[in-house]
């Protein structure tokens, strides 16, 4: 309903609010909760606080520190078999030598912290493009302290803070893009993943040449540069991953198998074991075949159905982003090995699919989140549960490991959806998205 009559300006004792003013206040209370949770996530790593359970910070103070010997020599942990990473990973390891008055591992807790910060400030910055919103910022503020302070005790927040720049380059800086996800696939591998959603040449270009480039470099200067391979084969089903649950139940009707530790992991040693990680493995080559079926029916440009109604397929800019996000949670829902610190990679691709707007992937985002604090549960506070196999231990790796499979589910089905199972005349990308400012196939 309107009404007439003279508008009264506005009164000097309470003047209308700037415009922009909520938004102002929104970015101030999410630094200010960026800051308090990272603050409690440094007084844990350096021990002001301590966390019940293992010392999750051993890794940094024992294991880094003595590859950050091996590494300064000149050559690879060739006899380590807990040394199950690309080359490029030697870089991370060595970080810590920038800040030289700072202890190893004072130093390296220090580094993630600044890497945690830019990470922020890249969706932050991100959420103010059009087309996109805050909403990333939001999700990555609230996941990473979820995941308690082993987040800032291993090397993959700073793989994810590559992955998440590549991202955010995949649109508008293909080459960029491309090298990031290059440089951070000789990181830690998983990165490569992204490329699932890169439809331009340079894209995968840069991926390539970068990651050639890398390890050719790795490989004439330093023995042992590609070890890593033999010792992640040799690995088995660790106890925290989807196939572990099939040994967790058998032992509660007498499966006489055992954890062990065994290549720097917790792990069942036992009669069928095999088995179940050949299980994983068939589950993963499945996953990949997904994605290519998937490509091959969301081709860019392709018709998406017979006859003259079909639309042809438009990606828009989330669907790339989306495409990572469902490769990289597959392929750790099917993974022998669920280390707690994978979760940090989930968190950091789902903030980029959620900060477009209209780009559908929130609910699998907060999905995520709501798995990150059940594993902070199961790992480090209940970890003596989850090896004992007990019921509390076993309900809550039945709840992450159900809601890692939730959010692939979905975020598949969304994917899907935006891209092939949309009727004929329907929009292809999703909605509220802008459309490509080039051809997909173009450089």
């Amino acid at each position: 309903m309107q009404t007439t009559g003279r508008a009264h300006p506005p009164s000097a004792s309470s003047p209308a609010p700037a415009p922009g003013s909520a938004a102002r206040w929104t970015r101030w209370a999410l630094w200010a909760l960026w800051l308090a949770s990272r603050a409690v996530l440094l007084l844990l790593v350096l021990k002001v606080w301590v966390m019940p359970g293992p010392d999750v910070t051993s890794d940094v103070h024992v294991i880094y520190r003595n590859w950050y010997g091996v590494l300064g020599e000149g050559t690879f942990p060739l006899t380590d078999v807990t040394w199950q990473y690309p080359p490029a990973a030697a870089l991370a390891i060595l970080s810590p030598a920038v800040l030289p008055w700072l202890g190893y591992a004072e130093a390296f807790f220090v580094l993630a912290f600044l890497v945690d910060l830019l990470v922020f400030a890249l969706l932050l910055r991100a959420g103010r493009d059009g087309g996109r919103s805050s909403h990333g910022a939001w999700l990555w503020t609230a996941g990473v302290p979820l995941l308690g302070p082993t987040v800032y005790s291993r090397y993959d927040l700073m793989v994810t803070a590559v992955a998440v720049g590549a991202l955010l380059a995949l649109e508008r800086r293909p080459r960029l893009a491309g090298a990031l996800i290059g440089f951070g696939a000789m990181l830690k591998v998983w990165p490569a993943l992204l490329l699932a959603g890169a439809v331009r040449r340079a894209t995968w270009a840069g991926a390539a040449v970068t990651a050639g480039v890398v390890a050719a470099g790795f490989a004439l200067t330093m023995p042992g540069a590609f070890a890593f391979l033999t010792f992640q084969r040799d690995r088995g089903t660790e106890v925290e991953s989807l196939g572990a649950l099939v040994l967790h139940v058998a032992r509660q009707y007498g499966w006489e198998g055992q954890v062990l530790l065994n290549y720097g992991s917790m792990e069942f040693i036992g009669p069928h074991v095999e088995t179940v990680s050949r299980a994983a493995m068939l589950l993963t080559a499945a996953a990949f075949g997904w994605l290519l079926f998937w490509r091959w029916r969301a081709r860019p440009g392709r018709p998406s159905g017979p006859g003259e109604a079909a639309r042809r397929v438009v990606w828009g800019p989330a669907v790339p982003a989306l495409a990572g996000l469902v490769a990289v949670l597959m392929f750790t829902v099917t993974s022998r090995v669920i280390s707690p610190q994978y979760m940090v990679w989930l968190v950091g691709v789902a903030a980029v699919c959620v900060s477009f707007r209209g780009g559908g992937a929130g609910p699998t985002g907060w999905v995520v989140v709501a798995a990150c604090a059940v594993t902070l549960l199961e790992f480090p506070l209940y970890f003596g549960d989850v090896v004992g196999s007990t019921p509390l231990g076993l309900t809550l790796l039945l709840l992450r490991n159900g809601l890692l499979v939730a959010a692939t589910v979905m975020a598949a089905d969304r994917l899907w959806e935006v891209t092939v199972g949309a009727a004929p005349g329907e929009p292809a990308e999703p909605a509220g998205a802008e459309p490509p400012r080039e051809s997909p196939r173009s450089a």
